[in-house]
């Protein structure tokens, strides 16, 4: 029930963030923008995603993921509701009303994956939780295989202000029902004494969020020190782990805001066919999120290392997501359409950053770890948007967009196999009050 809760949610915050693909051609004709403004509004929601990420995990390691992720929800559904009404400001004010507000948005959203990353490092042990995180993690490819023809028929049908209005309200209910039944595992009703043993016993976190209600207990202390910050900056480990986000998340980008528009533009679909045909890539990045996860925990179950057991199926992965380069080389609509599903495949199959996070994060500051690999991951958020839209803008077609997406897929690959040595969790070095590790004393100094 936990694990459906996290795959819903996260299903409707991806939907959310792809809401603009889908309608967005129609409001550009409405409004009057062209690509590289669209590229901008594109990027609107990561810059506030970015710059939210270190104090969502503040806020979670202080409170809790519960109560934090149903404000988070409630704020982001609110604001996609509005959206819908941008056109009320006319021409002029739209753009910048857009802008605003998606980057509302991403500023609410910013705790959820540092959240789901906390709730799966406290309900499930290690050997579980590369499956767990991929279900999670592969809502995203589910968003748009429920929600894009929904979207796409809501924009033929009734217009693009539709999509914001159904969707919003839609996060507004989901808010209330996460406050009724998620809890911590110490604190659900329904938790045995068994099953607790077999989370706690298998490396589950089970009191990471004991007594945050009242705001005690060590780990609010330890958690708010950003002075932690600096070890997990100068770790290579997680700095490979980070780059290999960032570039795995510039193929997530191309696929929830320029894919559609691709599909229009470059392939000549209408908007209804587009959306329909946009979710046949996310099904095969669905399977593969899945496969990536259960390829990976029986690995570890079979005897492989931790780090080899994480490596392999993401290094596998992206190299087939560079496959998309292909589709400049075929003209015939469905075998296009077949390559970006191959190619989305393998970009699911590989997207383990977030069991990774879980297995490497230190115990005492999950929440804020998660908050940095979310950051560094989403930079590509603001870029992939703007730089696909001015590749477009100045070469009049999506070739060398494909190339730049590809590029970071390989980009990735090499900094798992290069950069990230060992896949382990992070040792802490303990503070003194004034943020400063404490220095090691001989026997007799001590």
């Amino acid at each position: 029930m936990i694990l459906f809760m996290l795959f819903m949610v996260t299903t409707f915050n991806y939907a959310d963030r792809a809401i603009l693909s889908i309608a967005g051609t129609a409001m550009k004709s409405e409004l009057g923008f062209d690509a590289v403004t669209m590229g901008f509004i594109f990027s609107a929601f990561s810059w506030a995603y970015v710059l939210g990420q270190l104090p969502g995990g503040w806020l979670l390691d202080r409170y809790g993921s519960k109560r934090v992720y149903a404000a988070s929800i409630f704020i982001w559904s609110l604001f996609t509701l509005l959206q819908g009404g941008v056109h009320f400001f006319g021409v002029l004010w739209g753009v910048p009303a857009l802008f605003m507000l998606r980057f509302m948005v991403g500023l609410a959203e910013a705790p959820s994956f540092p959240a789901n990353g906390r709730i799966v490092a406290a309900w499930f042990p290690t050997t579980e939780r590369g499956t767990a995180s991929a279900i999670f993690n592969s809502a995203q490819y589910f968003a748009t295989v429920l929600f894009a023809p929904l979207m796409a028929w809501l924009t033929h049908a009734y217009g693009w202000s539709a999509s914001f209005v159904v969707m919003g309200v839609a996060g507004l209910v989901l808010s209330m029902i996460w406050m009724r039944v998620m809890h911590s595992p110490k604190d659900h009703p329904r938790m045995s004494p068994a099953e607790l043993a077999h989370i706690r016993d298998g490396g589950g976190l089970v009191d990471m969020d004991q007594g945050l209600a009242a705001g005690k207990g060590r780990q609010v202390n330890r958690g708010v020190k950003l002075a932690y910050l600096k070890q997990l900056l100068s770790n290579r480990m997680l700095a490979g782990v980070y780059l290999g986000q960032y570039c795995i998340n510039t193929i997530t980008y191309f696929f929830l805001t320029w894919f559609p528009i691709y599909l229009v533009q470059e392939r000549g679909m209408s908007i209804l066919k587009a959306g329909m045909v946009a979710s046949l890539p996310a099904i095969c990045g669905f399977l593969g999120g899945v496969l990536g996860g259960m390829i990976s925990d029986r690995l570890i179950k079979r005897g492989f290392s931790l780090t080899w057991a994480r490596k392999i199926p993401i290094v596998a992965g992206l190299l087939l997501s560079t496959t998309m380069v292909l589709c400049n080389y075929v003209d015939t609509q469905w075998l296009v359409v077949g390559v970006m599903a191959l190619a989305f495949f393998g970009k699911g199959v590989g997207a383990l950053g977030w069991a990774v996070v879980a297995d490497t994060s230190p115990k005492e500051i999950i929440g804020l770890t998660g908050s940095l690999f979310n950051m560094f991951g989403n930079i590509a958020g603001i870029t992939a948007p703007i730089v696909i839209g001015y590749i477009i803008k100045q070469t009049g077609s999506f070739e060398w967009a494909l190339v730049y997406v590809g590029a970071n897929a390989l980009l990735a690959v090499i900094s798992y196999l290069v950069i990230v040595k060992d896949i382990k969790r992070v040792e802490l070095k303990p503070l003194d009050d004034g943020g400063q590790p404490y220095k090691k004393l001989s026997g007799v100094e001590s």
